[in-house]
């Protein structure tokens, strides 16, 4: 199942139907929901139980970038970047381990295989602004950091229940959105993101001289979500290409 934020302009029907056609053997249903709402949390929660009996994994993936600059940053903007960035992420901590200690005996449920032990794995995908400052304005790296710190406060909360939390933070990946002619204010000193970091700049400030890809970021996702992961939880992985190794004090995002 694909949640999607209701207010998300993108066509998700096509999208599923698009990724079912690439790949048979998995089906895909969009899900539209607030990302930040707690009781439409629990509805998708509670759908996905009365469907298939079982959660294994939850990857949440949701971001808002917020003004450029604190001159331009009022308390709302700040409320609504912590909302989109890091209140999904609370809500995955709080509500999926309960639903993922759930249990499914053969034949409970026509849609699923068997569950007979408690396991699931979170996955976080947040940005390298949740290691560094710098990246863009003062709320997303704020509401970045506080991401991540829902991954880490989750490994003692998610203690004994066979429950993993992991966080991925993407460097600058090529979503095919345009940002020419995108209000710079405030990023004098730093890379810009998308569409106006150039080739030459990419060749020089990130390791595999590239932007990265979705599906790169959605292979990670995949691995954490797997058994070739069991042994990994509250880790930060970074999926930059190289950049903030190179050059830690202006990573693109």
């Amino acid at each position: 199942m694909v949640p999607c934020d209701v207010a998300s302009s993108e066509d998700y029907t096509s999208l599923a139907a698009e990724i079912n056609k690439a790949h048979p053997n998995t089906k895909v249903i969009g899900y539209p929901y607030k990302f930040a709402n707690e009781e439409d949390t629990l509805t998708l929660i509670d759908d996905v139980l009365n469907a298939w009996g079982r959660l294994d994994v939850w990857v949440t993936s949701s971001g808002l970038l917020g003004p450029p600059s604190i001159e331009e940053t009022s308390p709302d903007d700040l409320q609504k970047c912590f909302e989109a960035n890091s209140m999904a992420p609370f809500f995955a901590l709080k509500y999926a381990p309960p639903a993922m200690a759930k249990t499914t005996s053969k034949g409970n449920y026509p849609n699923a295989a068997p569950k007979g032990q408690k396991y699931g794995s979170i996955a976080v995908v947040s940005s390298v602004a949740s290691t560094y400052g710098g990246c863009w304005g003062p709320c997303f790296t704020m509401s970045s950091h506080a991401a991540l710190g829902v991954v880490r406060a989750g490994v003692a909360t998610l203690k004994g229940t066979g429950v993993r939390i992991n966080c991925i933070s993407p460097g600058q990946i090529d979503v095919g959105v345009d940002l020419q002619g995108f209000d710079m204010r405030g990023l004098s000193s730093q890379l810009p993101p998308a569409s106006l970091q150039s080739e030459k700049a990419q060749r020089e400030h990130i390791g595999l001289e590239r932007a990265g890809l979705p599906q790169e970021v959605g292979r990670v996702a995949g691995f954490l979500a797997s058994g070739f992961s069991s042994y990994i939880t509250g880790a930060n992985l970074v999926v930059d290409g190289g950049a903030s190794v190179m050059n830690p004090l202006t990573v693109p995002i």
